[in-house]
This record gives structure tokens, sequence and C-alpha cells, in this order.
């Protein structure tokens, strides 16, 4: 039996009696949405859903229930659709930010509310530089009481400037392995051997008494081992230190104890309201590694199609997926967004301000729920 989909959240509706002209009404089981529009066969519809179901899942086209060159003709459309990110003005008391990066051309910058939906998503150059495209993320979501990051570049700047009342914490699984790298999980030196267990404590500090004994233990390293990372060595006809991988560790380890990022999880008033995550695993392991099973099922799309399908995959970790009806109506197209290059280009012809390339398109308009109406004016 065919059912309908809610037209303002997407969920299943379900039959609710009949109007006075006999009608059937209809209401949704999620937002409780009634309507008494009678369904509707939508073609278009029908195989956005099959487009999805493909790509969002580990079938094979010859698995969809068409031959495999029937479901391409019948869904290549849809490659030129750009799933955008809708504003978000629901105010998260944890909001998780992390990029994935894609065939290290580009990055998808991805914001998780802290109940593990997807709240945004911004396509950058480069996580390390995107200082303007973590702002264009952020300024889409309502600041929240909590941002866990990685510590990537950018990322404390654009924060700054649009979440500046935000606290920061600094996940401690990400600190660890930036010690990690530096130490191995095999130190040569004493001196490592120890930076390395205190790093692995770091992940178990579960309250205010394990974090000043974790900072103490940090300090007592930084004082017993001073002398030793002073050690200099003549290399290639230069005097460097001897040993730079662990000088390194440390100044990423006092940077962060400077900041006071490291746990802010443990902040008393935080507390109150529910826990405050201390890493970001569930960005992590979830959402980008689901995006990670989902490129290498459909391993070989040209680069275009494999940032398409992370906004794709995205979308669909929306609290309120939009329905494909809505997302044929409001979405654009490339044809859209060439038009907002070619109105770049107009401009910077105008205004030699306005650069040709790169930065005269504010990625930003790409990511509204509205960009194509500017196409036009």
């Amino acid at each position: 039996m065919k059912t309908m989909s809610c037209p303002s959240c997407g969920k299943r509706m379900k039959r609710n009696g009949a109007t006075s002209a006999g009608r059937r009404r209809w209401r949704c089981t999620a937002c409780g949405a009634s309507t008494v529009n009678r369904y509707k066969r939508d073609a278009d519809a029908e195989q956005l859903s099959l487009f999805l179901g493909w790509l969002l899942s580990k079938r094979t086209q010859g698995e969809m229930g068409l031959p495999a060159r029937t479901l391409r003709a019948a869904t290549s459309r849809f490659w030129k659709i750009w799933p955008v990110s809708p504003a978000c003005d629901e105010i998260h008391r944890v909001v998780r930010v992390d990029g994935i990066r894609i065939k290290r051309r580009c990055v998808v910058l991805i914001a998780l509310s802290g109940d593990g939906n997807v709240i945004g998503w911004h396509l950058a150059r480069s996580e390390s530089e995107s200082s303007a495209a973590w702002a264009a993320l952020m300024s889409r979501i309502a600041p929240p009481d909590v941002v866990v990051t990685d510590g990537g570049g950018g990322i404390e700047g654009a924060r700054r400037a649009q979440w500046p009342s935000t606290r920061v914490q600094r996940c401690t699984f990400h600190a660890f392995e930036q010690v990690k790298r530096c130490t191995t999980t095999r130190p040569r030196t004493q001196a490592g051997v120890d930076l390395y267990g205190i790093a692995k404590r770091l992940l178990k500090v579960e309250d205010a008494d394990g974090a000043a004994a974790w900072l103490a233990s940090f300090a007592g390293w930084c004082s017993d081992y001073d002398a030793f990372l002073k050690e200099r060595a003549v290399v290639d006809g230069a005097v460097r230190f001897r040993h730079e991988r662990l000088r390194k560790a440390r100044r990423g380890l006092e940077k962060l104890c400077r900041e006071g990022t490291l746990f802010t999880y443990l902040d008393a008033d935080l507390a109150k309201d529910g826990e405050v995550p201390a890493a970001n695993n569930a960005i992590e392991g979830g959402v980008n590694r689901q995006i990670r099973i989902v490129l290498d099922e459909h391993r070989g799309m040209r680069l275009d199609h494999m940032v398409k399908a992370v906004f794709w995959y995205c979308a669909s970790r929306l609290e309120c997926p939009p329905p494909p009806e809505s997302i044929l109506r409001d979405m654009p197209t490339d044809d859209d967004i060439d038009g907002l290059y070619e109105k770049a280009a107009e401009l910077g012809a105008r205004d030699e301000s306005v650069a040709r390339w790169g930065d005269a398109v504010v990625w930003s308009e790409f990511h509204s729920s509205n960009p194509w109406s500017h196409a036009g004016e």
C-alpha cells in the first residue's frame, strides 16, 4: 500500500479519517502535521529515492531491481544536484566539528550535534588553511555552549569570530595521537617512554583530581628532562637539538595546557546540564567512517561526484532529512552554481578587487538554503 511523506518533515504519514467531503486525511507520525492531499505518484521523486538508495548503500547497480544501464539512464541527472546545508538556528549544548579530506584536493567540513545528527557541512580547499570556510560553516549554526575540535588550523580563528562565547574542548584522542606521532609506540629513549605513557593516561582522566594529577605528571616530566631536551648536536654542519621530535610533542601539550582546553569536559558548571564529550569519536568513528565506506563502495567516481556523495550522506543524517520532492524543488544544480560563477566573473571585470578565480565566489552562497535565487539578478 502506498503511503504519504510529510510535506513538513519528510517522515511517514498515516491515515487519519476523512473530511466531510470524503477526502482522505493524513497525519504525520513524527511532527503531527495534517493534510488532505491524496497520494500522488511522483516519478522523479521515486527515481531520486532509487538513486540515493544505491548511492548510500553497499548495493551494486545490478541489485537495485533494474538493469544497471536503465538505472544509470534514469538517475544520471541527479548528479547535477547540490544538496546544500540548511541553516541551523536550534541552540545545541555541544557541537562537534571535523573535516574529511577527499583525494587530497579538497575537504568537506562537517558539524555534528551532541545527539549525533549532522547539522552543517561546507566545502573547502584545505582544512588547515580554511579559516574563512570554517567561519562560513559556523555562521549558519547557532553558537553552542561547547565545541569539540581536533584543533585543526583555521578553526580557532573562526570560532573567535563567529562563536566568541563558546567554550572549546580539544579532542583528547587527537592530543594523544599528536604525541604518538612524535614518540612512536616504541620510543627509543626513556624520556619518550615516559611522555608516551603520560599522553596515554590523558585518555583515562575522568574527574578534576585526575586532571590535576595528569598536569602534575606532565610538569614533572618537563622538569626532569629539561636538560636532556636541550642537548644539541652538529647535523650536516648545523647545530640542532638532538631530540627535536620530543620537543615538538612537549610544545604541543604545553600549548594545550596554557589554553585550558584539555579538560573543559570536566567543568562542573557545564556538566550540570549533561555530559560533555572529551573526544570527537562520534564524528571520526561515526560519520567520517561511514562516508569512507560510501566512497569505497563506489570507488572510481570523479571528484565532483565524490563531493556530492559526501553532501548526500550528510543530508541523510540531518535530524529531519528533506523529502525527495523538496530536494528536487529547492536544491541548486550545477547550472545554478555556474550562474554564480558567471556573476562573480562579471563583477570581477568591473571591480579589480574581486578576484577572477577562487575567492571571487563566496562558497557560503553555495551552502545557503536559497543560493540560486541570486543567479538571475
